[in-house]
């Protein structure tokens, strides 16, 4: 087999040629011959394998609509898979010829990323939740203490600084501790937290607001254990000061290895100081952590999807039926060619290869959906509080100034941002309970 017969070979018995495949157009049909291509990989058919692949080059290019470019991806993800499993790596090669298999993600300078993070409510929907949230919660209080969990750079925190600078009391003295994360998983930033925190500093200062900037050296894969361990110090020595701890949790948690992933070192070596009960996974065990500093509030905003399963087609299939929502929205505020449309389509191919083409502790991308999280929470004695009117107001005159399919509903307690009815972010609140 040559390198040219991944586009030449003809697809298996009753498929049609590349002139008859306008009726595989369809997102249910690329979805299941994607199906089939992970289920031929997985079991090393090279050749079914192969023979998929040449269906879905010539009816999901690159360029194409956003359910094509969708396939697109997830059909690199495959192929970046297949490279990395027995008799599919010669035509992972083959195909690697005729498709450019590196997913190039942008790094950002702090203007191009505030204004990225703009163009969609994906973020600011989070950003404009948590901010009410925690203005309400710390009310009143002198010192407050922000852990920013954020997988944005803390492009929330300016918002959140104008709100305080003008409270009626006068502004706190504010102290921001965020954890130093390799740097692996996009939005990539071109400044170092220390200049991070330099800027932010110097911005709250021009807003009359004295800011006390804290990096430290922190990862999810062991479930951010020196940032518990700094905090734990901190909480002894402030507690009883009277300062309110907000624990702001932006997108960054699912990153955090779950029951799923490779299982947890012996009791030795746990980063935490509480011995675990039935082998309990690091999620679980950060969010009982948090749990003990006793926070004034705590925010979790994140996608509401379900990534986790070790099982690669019933992932594929969450993903496809929740990564379209991205390629469908971009048309709404991105022309076709531009450099941040670029930006945004590489982000996705990267969750994507992330979710599809990683097993073990390389696959970060494990998101859960929201009612997962819940229980999370409340097994780890938080109580869920509402959101009020002012903030749900605040959210849909920002999602005023989007397009049309953007929405909010409210469930119980939180509320969720949705796409054509879909459900995209979820935003919860939370105190000890």
């Amino acid at each position: 087999m040559n390198k040219n017969q991944i586009h030449q070979a003809r697809p298996w018995p009753g498929l049609p040629t590349s002139k008859g495949l306008a009726s595989f157009g369809d997102a249910n049909c690329m979805e299941q011959l994607l199906v089939h291509c992970a289920n031929a990989i997985e079991s090393n058919d090279a050749t079914l394998a192969q023979q998929i692949i040449w269906v879905l080059n010539n009816i999901a290019p690159p360029d194409g609509d956003s359910n094509q470019r969708l396939t697109s991806a997830f059909l690199q993800a495959l192929i970046v898979r297949a490279a990395k499993s027995g008799s599919c790596k010669m035509l992972a090669a083959m195909a690697n010829a005729h498709r450019n298999l590196s997913v190039e993600t942008h790094t950002f300078s702090v203007i191009e990323l505030a204004n990225f993070v703009d163009l969609t409510p994906w973020h600011r929907f989070g950003f404009t939740t948590a901010n009410a949230a925690i203005l309400e919660a710390v009310e009143g209080y002198s010192v407050i203490h922000i852990v920013d969990l954020s997988s944005t750079y803390c492009m929330q925190i300016p918002t959140l600084i104008d709100a305080i600078a003008n409270r009626f009391e006068g502004p706190p003295l504010v102290k921001l501790t965020v954890p130093v994360v390799p740097k692996d998983v996009p939005p990539l930033l071109d400044l170092t937290y220390e200049e991070l925190g330099s800027k932010l500093v110097n911005f709250a200062r021009s807003r009359n607001v004295m800011l006390e900037f804290r990096a430290v050296p922190s990862t999810h894969a062991d479930g951010f254990a020196s940032l518990i361990d700094q905090l734990r110090l901190q909480h002894l020595v402030y507690a009883e000061a009277g300062e309110a701890l907000v624990i702001n949790c932006h997108m960054m948690l699912h990153y955090i290895p779950e029951e799923t992933s490779s299982p947890l070192p012996n009791t030795n070596s746990n980063p935490y100081t509480f011995q675990p009960t039935l082998n309990p996974s690091l999620r679980t065990m950060f969010l009982k952590a948090l749990r003990g500093l006793n926070p004034t509030i705590a925010i979790l905003v994140d996608e509401d999807a379900d990534l986790t399963s070790n099982n690669l087609v019933c992932r594929l299939r969450s993903a496809f039926n929740y990564l379209w929502i991205p390629y469908d929205t971009v048309d709404t505020f991105l022309p076709i060619g531009s450099k941040q449309r670029q930006w945004y389509e590489a982000s996705i191919c990267w969750k994507v290869e992330n979710v599809i083409a990683n097993e073990g502790l390389q696959r970060v991308e494990r998101v859960e959906s929201k009612s997962r999280w819940v229980q999370r929470m409340r097994n780890a004695e938080f109580r869920g509080v509402s959101f009020g009117d002012e903030t749900v107001s605040e959210v849909k005159t920002m999602l005023d100034e989007h397009a049309a399919g953007w929405g909010l509903k409210k469930e119980d307690d939180d509320l969720v941002l949705t796409w054509k009815g879909h459900n995209v972010v979820f935003a919860t609140a939370w105190v000890p309970g």
